[in-house]
C-alpha cells in the first residue's frame, strides 16, 4: 500500500483530512531533509537607524556576555527624537511591548530575504607588485560580500574556496547573531540554511564552462555537507578527498585519534586536477626553517 492509497481510504471517511495529508505529501522534499532556520538576520553596525527600521538594543560596552540572548530581541523603530537622542521601539514578539531607549544603543538589523543594496568602500591599499594581478580583502558578513559580488563576476570565476564554521558546538560560528552550542537540538539544520544561502551564491558567480569550488570539513558535518552539494551542484563531478592534519592524531577524549580532515572537490564543467610540473629547486632548494613540510614532495 502506497501514499496514494492512504490517502483514497482516508477519504472515504474525512475528505478535508485526506485534502490535508494530499498536500503534504505533495510538499515534501527529497534527499536530505531539514527544517529550514528562516529568516535569518544579520546586524548592519553602520547604517542610519531611521523610523521603520528593525533594530537590536545593545547593551552597555563590556557589561554582558557576548552570547547574552536577552539583547537579540528584534524591535521595530516606531519614532526617533534625535534632538534629545531618544528612540521609541515597539517589540516583534510583543506588540503590546514599547520602550523609549537611547539612540545610539540600537544597531539595524536586516532578513536575508530583504534587498539589500551592498557596496564596497576602500579603507586602505598596499600597492607592491606594479601591474601584477592583485588580491582583495573584503570584510564585511560573508553573504552580502558575495551579494556584491554578483554585479560584476555573475559567471566569471574561475575558483571559489570556501572555510566555513564546522558546526563544533564551540563558539565559531554565528546563526542570528547567536552563537550555536553543540546542545542546540537544531544546531545542523541552522548550519544548513547557513551555507545553502552562501552555496546558491557562490554557483551563481562560478563559470559553468570551467570552474571549482573547494570546501573543507570535519566529521561533523561532512556527511550532510556532501548530500547538500549534490542536491545544488547536479551536474558536477564531486569529489571528497582525505586531508591529512596531524598523523599522530588529535586526543578527543572516550574518541578516536583524530587524523584528517574533509575537502570536497566540485568540478564544474571540464574542470579537473591536472600535474604541476616542478622545477627541481622545489625539492633541492634549502630550507628556510626546521619544520617538516608535509606537502613538499607533493608532484
Amino acid at each position: 500500500m502506497n501514499a496514494n492509497d492512504i490517502v483514497n481510504r482516508v477519504s472515504q471517511y474525512d475528505n478535508n483530512l485526506a485534502q490535508e495529508i494530499s498536500r503534504y505529501l505533495n510538499s515534501r522534499k527529497y534527499g536530505l531533509i531539514y527544517e529550514e532556520s528562516k529568516p535569518e538576520f544579520v546586524r548592519l553596525p553602520n547604517k542610519t537607524v531611521v523610523k521603520g527600521d528593525l533594530v537590536n538594543i545593545l547593551p552597555p560596552r563590556g557589561t554582558v556576555k557576548s552570547d547574552d540572548s536577552k539583547y537579540q530581541d528584534k524591535w521595530r523603530v516606531t519614532a526617533l527624537d534625535k534632538e534629545h537622542n531618544k528612540v521609541k521601539v515597539m517589540s516583534l514578539e510583543k506588540e503590546d511591548k514599547t520602550l523609549t531607549v537611547n539612540y545610539d544603543d540600537l544597531v539595524a538589523i536586516a532578513r536575508f530575504d530583504q534587498p539589500v543594496y551592498t557596496g564596497l568602500k576602500e579603507v586602505d591599499r598596499i600597492e607592491r607588485g606594479g601591474d601584477k594581478p592583485f588580491n582583495t580583502v573584503i570584510n564585511g558578513e560573508n553573504f552580502h560580500a558575495l551579494e556584491t559580488l554578483m554585479y560584476a563576476y555573475q559567471g566569471k570565476i574561475d575558483c571559489i574556496y570556501i572555510d566555513p564554521p564546522y558546526n563544533t558546538g564551540a563558539k565559531d560560528w554565528k546563526y542570528n547573531n547567536n552563537y550555536v552550542s553543540s546542545d542546540d537540538s537544531y544546531r545542523h539544520s541552522k548550519w544548513l540554511t547557513f551555507m545553502e544561502d552562501r552555496l546558491k551564491l557562490a554557483k551563481k558567480l562560478l563559470n559553468p564552462k570551467d570552474s571549482v569550488l573547494i570546501c573543507t570539513i570535519d566529521e561533523k558535518e561532512y556527511n550532510r555537507l556532501g548530500i547538500l552539494l549534490d542536491q545544488l551542484f547536479p551536474e558536477a563531478n564531486i569529489q571528497m578527498i582525505s586531508s591529512v592534519i596531524n598523523p599522530s592524531g588529535v586526543s578527543r577524549g572516550n574518541e578516536f585519534y583524530r587524523t584528517d580532515e574533509y575537502i570536497y572537490f566540485v568540478k564544474i564543467g571540464k574542470a579537473s586536477p591536472q600535474p604541476l610540473a616542478l622545477s627541481t629547486d622545489w625539492l633541492t632548494a634549502k630550507k628556510t626553517g626546521k619544520d617538516k613540510i608535509r606537502w613538499r614532495p607533493i608532484r
